[in-house]
């Protein structure tokens, strides 16, 4: 499926092919706290298909739980995470924020990691009351 997509305030463009079939939801604390919510949506994107169409993201790099450095990428503007992916130069691999993507609507998660971390009323969402706007 071909995506695109572009940051909150518009610095940032991209474009890349994913497979709807690969989204996912992490629940781990650094998931968490970098998304500044309970979890993050993500895909990956095909290999050698993501592409920036404007801008150049700000980086940071973190450390993950297993000692692997991973590189996060979000608008130097607004903020909006646009992708991780390895801190190894030759990396290809880059995983999306869905967030950030266009068609994010048809982007539907197939399944969660790091449940164990997941805050413990996220299964209750559906039980709250929703409204159409504020």
């Amino acid at each position: 499926m071909k995506i695109d997509g572009r940051c909150h305030c518009g610095f940032l463009s991209f474009e890349a092919e994913v497979d709807p079939e690969s989204v996912e939801i992490c629940h781990c604390a650094d998931c968490q706290t970098l998304s500044g919510s309970a979890f993050r949506v993500i895909v990956p994107a095909i290999e050698g298909s993501f592409r920036l169409l404007s801008g150049v993201p700000k980086t940071y790099v973190k450390t993950a739980a297993s000692g692997n450095k991973r590189i996060q990428a979000f608008c130097p503007d607004c903020g909006t995470p646009i992708y991780g992916t390895a801190a190894d130069a030759n990396s290809k691999f880059f995983g999306l924020r869905v967030g950030a993507i266009r068609q994010r609507n048809a982007l539907i998660p197939k399944a969660q990691y790091w449940h164990g971390s997941a805050q413990s009323w996220v299964g209750q969402l559906g039980e709250l009351p929703s409204f159409e706007g504020e």
